[in-house]
């Protein structure tokens, strides 16, 4: 009897083959599951007189098949070995397609990578309507590409542009989206879900596939069908993909070929295309670090908060600020928990801006057909303005994103407790300043904490759960239930000066200052930064976060870290001159609207800086500003600022858009090797002082073996 395969075929030649992997919560194809498969295929094969159509069914309540497992993934070294794993899953996945009668899956739930292989080599796909169903081949994400075939037949199914839309980004699409690409046949009603895919089967039992519409509709085929079509299809991928990775993962570029070559020598090349791929990627310093990182994810997706006290219920919830931060704070409560949000502050006007932002980012997801105009009409009104603590006494969370000054959220939070129930926690949303000393006014202190946000709200992953000495920890986890409810990732972090990221980040910056101060142009500085993988440059990001706030940040660091944190005498000089970032359109660089351009050379005239260096090694560049970053960060884990390392890396790359192939900050100094970082600090020092001495917790650090062998245990 088969473990993790049921085949059961009923009196009217119906059969149903269940997926159930035992021990898990999904189905995933590991070694033991592709070896019953090819059995139970071939079972299924020689019962052909009994079978008139198959369904296959997963047995888990929560998804179809998640794809493969990663541990495979992770543990092969061997070319060789990866190759053969391809040719493994293309050989199964053929002889499924060979079946001598209809195969059908039956899609509900997660169905990703291996799964919606296997899927595409089935006759017919049904996918439920529900929300939990989403269908894609991930793949590119781990550092690789679809391997079982997907690669070759996905293409062949809904056109070459659409194939390259789902390959290339990773992303998924719902059962509604799927049915729309031509990705399945038939769209059920959730609630009857498998008493229709039976109806849906039954009415094929004996059939074979034909016809269908083109793939790609009409248009698609037209372009696509003739070689000067194809070719314009593919090089546009190519430069969009180039563009948004600037070449630094292999896997989609090599997807592009790998498809070409599909389409234009058919499956049986694309399956060699395919197989050869898989040998080159999986075993690249690339993938493994996408599948650490993407294992960074769902680790973090069990965290709980802090230890000793269970979350409470948040059913009403209140934000003062209606600023930038804060309205986008009550937008995303509203989007993502669809609850009713008091919006606080002191004047109409600035209601009405905080509103105006909330509308804003709803006709961008309207725009982007995320979300339908009834919707938005509905989650606004759950937005509720005032100028008063009206409604306050219901509110179960309030989060504050007012000024950043202390006496200010000193004076506001001592107010607020006396309009909210004693039951209530009270977050703030500062960047830089204590929580400690925020509630030194505030009744019942132990029930106030951070939730510090990242700019811009909708887009940013992260949130900084901060937990000052003496905090309840039901409310500190009371906080970091709600993050995750907000679609967001929670970091539990200590309250300590800068918090992590900004602290970390600070250094980064700083160090740029410097360089700027050494007579570096401001373009080769920031493209230093994006060619070594950064999203945006230090000095296009201080634009970002605004200089005078950065400035702000790196006073109060510089008061915490004195030794540690000299900066250049100018650092106030292009506040004092009006020049606060995108946020006035005035800054290191010139704007359009929101528009980046070219740096304004007039900053250094203010400066009182000539840039007198061309062509410089932007190599050594980009590691004299991330080094400070590995050395702080040893500080920071040895004071317990946050738990682990994987927790520092998430934050890193959730927070500041730290490359992802580079598998996280701890992980890249690991693999680069302290001692050699700690040799080159040291070669710093003897030329830019004492801010590049390495700190006796990186020492300590690299004599332990690295940050994950020394600091991997959250306890």
């Amino acid at each position: 009897m088969s473990s993790i395969f049921k085949l059961e075929v009923g009196g009217d030649r119906l059969a149903t083959l269940t997926f159930d992997l035992p021990g898990k919560k999904l189905n995933v194809f590991n070694r033991a599951a592709l070896t019953e498969l090819e059995e139970v295929i071939d079972a299924a094969a020689a019962r052909r007189q009994e079978i008139g159509c198959l369904i296959l069914l997963s047995g888990k309540p929560s998804g179809f098949i998640a794809g493969a497992d990663l541990d495979e993934i992770e543990r092969v070294t061997d070319p060789t070995e990866a190759e053969a794993g391809s040719r493994t899953g293309q050989r199964l996945f053929a002889a499924w397609e060979a079946l001598p009668f209809p195969t059908v899956a039956a899609i509900r739930g997660v169905c990703l990578g291996g799964g919606t292989e296997l899927a595409l080599a089935s006759t017919w796909r049904a996918a439920s309507d529900s929300p939990g169903t989403r269908v894609g081949l991930p793949e590119v994400r781990l550092g690789i590409l679809p391997g079982w075939g997907g690669s070759t037949r996905l293409p062949r199914l809904i056109g070459i542009a659409a194939a390259l839309d789902l390959i290339l980004t990773g992303k998924t699409v719902s059962g509604r989206q799927a049915a729309k690409l031509g990705l399945v046949d038939a769209l059920l009603p959730d609630p009857r879900f498998l008493d229709l895919v039976r109806d849906f089967a039954l009415e094929r039992v004996d059939s074979s596939r034909q016809g269908g519409r083109a793939p790609g509709g009409l248009k698609g085929a037209l372009l696509e069908r003739n070689p000067l079509g194809r070719r314009i299809v593919f090089d546009q991928a190519r430069k969009t993909t180039l563009e948004q990775t600037r070449g630094q993962y292999p896997a989609p570029l090599r997807a592009i070929e790998v498809v070409r070559t599909a389409v234009e020598g058919g499956p049986r090349a694309g399956f060699e295309a395919e197989a050869r791929a898989v040998a080159d990627l999986a075993i690249s310093p690339i993938a493994k670090n996408l599948v650490h990182v993407f294992r960074l994810t769902e680790d973090a997706k069990k965290e709980t908060g802090a230890p000793g006290g269970a979350p409470r219920p948040v059913r009403e919830v209140a934000v003062l600020g209606a600023g930038t931060m804060g309205g986008g704070i009550a937008q995303l409560i509203a989007q993502e928990a669809d609850l009713p949000v008091r919006l606080k502050d002191v004047n109409f006007q600035a209601l009405a801006q905080g509103l105006e932002h909330a509308a804003a980012l709803y006709r961008r997801l309207v725009k982007r057909r995320r979300i339908k105009p009834v919707e938005v009409r509905r989650k606004m009104a759950l937005l509720h303005p005032t100028l008063d603590y009206s409604g306050f006494g219901r509110v179960d969370l309030v989060i504050e994103a007012i000024v950043e000054k202390l006496e200010v959220k000193q004076a506001v939070f001592a107010e607020l407790a006396g309009h909210v129930p004693a039951g209530a926690v009270l977050a703030s949303n500062t960047s830089s300043l204590s929580i400690g000393r925020i509630r030194e006014r505030t009744p019942q202190p132990e029930r106030v904490v951070g939730m510090h946000f990242f700019n811009p709200v909708h887009r940013m992953p992260l949130v900084e759960v901060i937990a000052p000495e003496g905090a309840d920890p039901s409310a500190v986890n009371t906080v970091f239930a709600f993050t995750r409810q907000l679609g967001k990732t929670p970091v539990l972090v200590a309250d300590a000066p800068g918090f992590l990221v900004n602290r970390l980040l600070m250094f980064y910056t700083i160090e740029a200052f410097w360089l700027l101060d050494e007579g570096h142009r401001i373009e080769d500085l920031d493209r230093a930064m994006t060619e070594w993988g950064m999203p945006i440059g230090p000095l296009a990001l201080t634009d970002e976060v605004g200089i005078d706030v950065a400035a702000k940040v790196a006073h109060i660091l510089g008061d915490a870290f004195a030794h540690r944190t000299q900066t250049p005498g100018w650092l106030d000089r292009l506040p004092e001159h009006g020049r606060l970032g995108v946020k006035n359109g005035r800054g290191i660089y010139r704007y359009e609207g929101r528009e980046r351009k070219n740096p304004d050379p007039e900053v250094y005239r203010i400066l009182g800086l000539v840039p007198r260096i061309s062509h410089p090694d932007l190599g050594a560049l980009a590691e004299r500003m991330v080094l400070p970053m590995v050395n702080e960060a040893a500080l920071c884990l040895e004071e317990r600022v946050v738990r682990s390392a994987a927790d520092l890396d998430l934050a890193l790359i959730f927070g500041t858009g730290f490359p992802p192939f580079r598998g996280g900050l701890c992980r890249w100094a690991d693999q680069q090797g302290l001692p050699r970082i700690v040799a080159t600090l040291e070669r710093l020092e003897s030329v830019g002082g004492g801010r590049f001495e390495p700190s006796s917790a990186l020492r300590a650090t690299a004599q332990a073996g690295g940050f994950y062998a020394r600091f991997d245990n959250k306890a």
